[in-house]
């Protein structure tokens, strides 16, 4: 089988020649061998891990993602991050804490965000109409 870990800036993994592959996605652990059905699938932040053409293991974090495998024989990952390497400790631990820290700094950011939002519309909805003062305010 063909594996691809590919992000927006660069193609992370391009291998011709893999024997198994395992992925984790919103219900758990999943394996493709080769002749898998055609399969979807959105990725959690994670280890994939693959056996090469020759039989050693390999790995890379995915910050998310989407898989797919076509014709049983491509598998494709996109992803907005990836880091491969072939020790599985470093990854897990390092890596993957990154990853997690990462998305709770978004959405840290995008609750500010929201509230920021919220805020010009209260402030625009003062000034339209004045006499709404007082309403919808937050102490």
């Amino acid at each position: 089988m063909r594996l691809q870990i590919v992000t927006p800036l660069s193609v992370a993994v391009d291998l011709p020649d893999i024997r198994a592959l395992c992925a984790e996605d919103a219900s758990g652990h999943f394996g493709i061998l080769p002749g898998h059905a055609e399969f979807l699938s959105s990725l959690v932040i994670s280890v994939v891990g693959w056996t090469g053409g020759d039989g050693t293991a390999h790995y890379c974090a995915v910050r998310g993602g989407m898989i797919s495998v076509t014709g049983g024989r491509e598998i494709t990952i996109t992803t907005r991050e990836a880091v491969p390497g072939d020790d599985l400790a470093t990854l897990e631990a390092d890596v993957l804490a990154r990853f997690h820290a990462a998305l709770e700094v978004e959405k840290t950011e995008r609750v500010a965000s929201t509230r920021l939002q919220l805020n010009a519309i209260r402030m625009i909805m003062r000034h339209l109409r004045p006499d709404m003062r007082g309403v919808g305010e937050f102490s």
